[in-house]
């Protein structure tokens, strides 16, 4: 089959031949027809992960086909048997196992789920581990109630954008944030209700006066300005956090997080029972995933180099 395939780090995918995957009592292969790009094989390909084997072929997301029908790969390994966390042995699909930027792929049959009837390849693969980091951050997390206030920071990656789709569907007031102006107008085309650009001085203070303060506040970035986000909080608010780009938080003062108990919570994707929700609601509530842009596998290369600059509005997906 064709692949993908990180020989080692700080150099190019390689496109070309790789081993056909061979099923078992575990696991089936699927035949893939779309793969999406996350900041993790960027990460990985950078030497910016831990535990980084190669050869591997990267890849989380991926849909295609088994015996007629069409899938979604839950894009985890042994999540474990507790809700509140993952296990020991829980990993990301895509390193130290190969993953989906590939032809064909084996894999568990308990990874496989039903893809939502009204997506096509490229929406379904985009999906997957943007949607599931976006649900539990949003709902299992955070417990979003209809009518509440929330906002989300740096719009435009997969993950933002889906918890942007998934709010507005819960009946949410939702904000956005954004270095960009022109991310700003497109999350407002979707339905964000309001937007804040954070390279303004005093985004934060104008934010709060024309909005009032947030139920729920998501964020992956982290670092300095995360001391803004506890400023705009209200009393009761829960802060959901899924990343960490910009580093350690410093500047934190702790009493307006007691005094208001406000709660900080950590979030890493979802277990299966998670994804399986997530599919239901994005196929009851008709969510077509946002898509930045299609590259043919071959030149996945070109992906990872446009997901490294920032500038996507949405997945970056590969046509197998």
């Amino acid at each position: 089959m064709k692949a993908l395939i990180l020989q080692q780090i700080h150099q190019p995918l390689e496109y070309g031949e790789s081993t056909d995957p061979v099923g078992n009592k575990e696991t089936v292969v699927v035949k893939l027809m779309a793969a999406a790009v996350n900041h993790r094989d960027v990460f990985i390909t950078q030497g910016l992960y831990a535990g980084i084997q190669t050869p591997v072929i990267l890849g989380s997301d991926g849909a295609g086909e088994y015996r007629g029908r069409r899938v979604l790969l839950y894009p985890a390994l042994e999540w474990g048997d507790q809700t509140t966390h993952q296990g020991k042995r829980f990993r990301v699909l895509g390193m130290p196992e190969n993953g989906t930027f590939a032809e064909q792929i084996a894999i568990s049959r308990k990874n496989l789920f039903p893809m939502p009837e009204h997506l096509d390849w490229q929406q379904g693969a985009a999906l997957p581990l943007a949607g599931l980091t976006a649900w539990r951050a949003l709902f299992s997390r955070c417990r979003l109630k209809k009518g509440e206030k929330v906002l989300i920071t740096g719009i435009g990656g997969g993950v933002a954008l889906m918890a942007l789709q998934f709010a507005l569907a819960a009946g949410a007031e939702v904000t956005v944030t954004s270095g960009s102006d022109e991310k700003l107008e497109k999350a407002r085309t979707i339905g964000a209700h309001h937007t804040a650009n954070y390279r303004e001085e005093d985004w934060d203070k104008r934010l709060k006066k024309s909005v009032g303060a947030f139920d729920v506040i998501i964020d992956s970035a982290a670092g300095d300005a995360f001391s803004l986000l506890v400023g705009l909080a209200s009393p009761g608010a829960r802060i959901g956090i899924y990343g960490g780009t910009l580093g350690k938080v410093g500047g934190l003062s702790l009493q307006p997080v007691f005094w208001k108990q406000i709660s900080i919570l950590g979030s890493t994707m979802g277990s299966p029972q998670e994804f399986g929700k997530m599919l239901k609601f994005v196929g009851q509530h008709r969510i077509i995933t946002i898509v930045d842009s299609v590259f043919d596998l071959k030149d996945g290369n070109a992906g990872l180099e446009r997901m490294d600059k920032g500038e996507q509005f949405g997945k970056i997906v590969f046509r197998v």
